[in-house]
This record gives C-alpha cells, structure tokens and sequence, in this order.
C-alpha cells in the first residue's frame, strides 16, 4: 500500500527547539533522548545565522533501505506503507548507507538496530508537538501543493517580488 500521506518540513518555521525529537523518543522508547528519535534536526551556523532541518523519512515509494537489507530486516508496514525493522535486524547498517536523505540513525550501543521512522502508525507524535508547524502531516496531493507553492513563492522573491504583490497574483498553484 502506498503511503497516503506524508510529513513535510517546513525548514523557515522551524526554531531548532528539538521537540520533535523528543515526542519521538518519548513514545517509541519511553524517555526523552534525541539519540533514539526517528527524527533528527540538524544546524548549521551560517555567519550569524543558524540553519535548523528537521530530517525525516520520505518512506520512499521503492525504498532503497529495504531493497539493500540482506536479510529482509526492512519490511513495509501493509497498514501504513511505511518501511520497519523487522526483528532479523543484523546491525550491517547497510540500509543507513542507502538512505538518500539521511533519515535513517542508530541508537548507541548496544542497540544494533536502525531508527526509522513508522510515522507512529499513522499519528506523528512529532507533527503533534511542533508549535511552529515546521512539521505537517498532510495527504500526498496536498503535500506537492505545499511544495509547489514554496517553489512559486521562492521564485517570486528572486524577482523582487513578494507573494503578495499585483505581479506575483498571476503565479497561481493549480496542483
């Protein structure tokens, strides 16, 4: 079952305060730990600016973590579409190489086993507590409309422009 639907980011709204992490820690390992969440947010200081991204799974629709998994350990969750590991897990971490955006981590010793996210079975406790909503939990369509309006909006501003000018009004999303 493909998944239908997504968490998008928000990377301008999110403040770096790491709540994410811990609701994901607090309701998949019951205590608050960014080591063992499924989310991860990085920065990264730029001058006097600091960058913050929240780095999730896309849950991939031909996920390369599972494809790579030599012992079927990477499964499709059939309720959610999401990728889980299954307990044949041997520690080879051959499906955080794989990753394309990062999203996969370990917990530290003596735990072998991938964190990834499950999107907690269909109710992100991360979007849940996320008070600037740099994360959403939206329907696939809804998430390429969001996408396709920062594209537009970013474009606009390169321009001159802001989204709310006469010029920009003819930069309609029609997802």
């Amino acid at each position: 079952m493909p998944v239908q639907k997504m968490l998008v980011v928000d990377v301008n709204k999110c403040t770096g305060c790491r709540m994410c992490e811990m609701a994901c820690s607090l309701f998949h390992e019951g205590v608050c730990s960014p080591s063992l969440s499924r989310i991860r947010v990085y920065e990264r200081h730029a001058g006097v600016e600091e960058i913050t991204i929240p780095v999730v799974c896309m849950h991939c629709t031909d996920p390369p973590c599972v494809a790579v998994c030599p012992m079927g350990g990477m499964k499709e969750d059939e309720d959610t579409g999401t990728g889980v590991c299954a307990d044949v897990c041997i520690g080879c971490r051959l499906c955080f190489m794989a990753c394309p955006v990062g999203a996969i981590s370990f917990a530290p010793p003596p735990n072998v086993k991938p964190l990834k996210c499950d999107l907690c079975g269909g109710d992100p406790q991360c979007v849940k507590f996320c008070q600037t909503q740099a994360l959403v939990y939206v329907p696939v369509m809804q998430a390429h409309r969001l996408r396709a309006k920062k594209l537009l909006d970013h474009y606009v501003s390169r321009r001159g422009e802001t989204p709310e000018d006469e010029g920009a009004a003819a930069y309609e999303v029609k997802v």
